[in-house]
């Protein structure tokens, strides 16, 4: 499995706004194929950051991601929203819920 992290700055008033559009995009990047979990955090005391949890069958999977058309939509309006991010791409090593131990 491959897993993506995003940590999102957005800029001051646009948390709102920024996950009402985020949500429709995981509700839409959950509808891929490749896509097996698409999670949006809100970190406690951090009224400026969100923190994105995704897991893709593999890294052709997420670059497909790339490429819908709700991910180029939600990228295209939320542009003006962030004022920074970090992508960070991962290998899962190990998947605690799995484990019957």
């Amino acid at each position: 499995m491959y897993v993506v992290t995003v940590d999102v700055f957005v800029k001051p008033e646009s948390l709102e706004p920024f996950l009402e559009a985020m949500r429709d995009n995981a509700r839409g990047s959950r509808l891929e194929p490749g896509c097996r979990r698409f999670d949006v955090v809100v970190p406690e005391g951090e009224a400026d950051r969100i923190v994105l949890y995704e897991i893709y069958d593999d890294a052709a999977a997420f670059d497909a991601h790339l490429k819908t058309p709700h991910f180029a939509s939600f990228d295209a309006a939320c542009a003006p929203l962030v004022a920074g991010r970090k992508v960070i791409r991962c290998r899962l090593d190990f998947e605690a819920s799995e484990d019957p131990a």
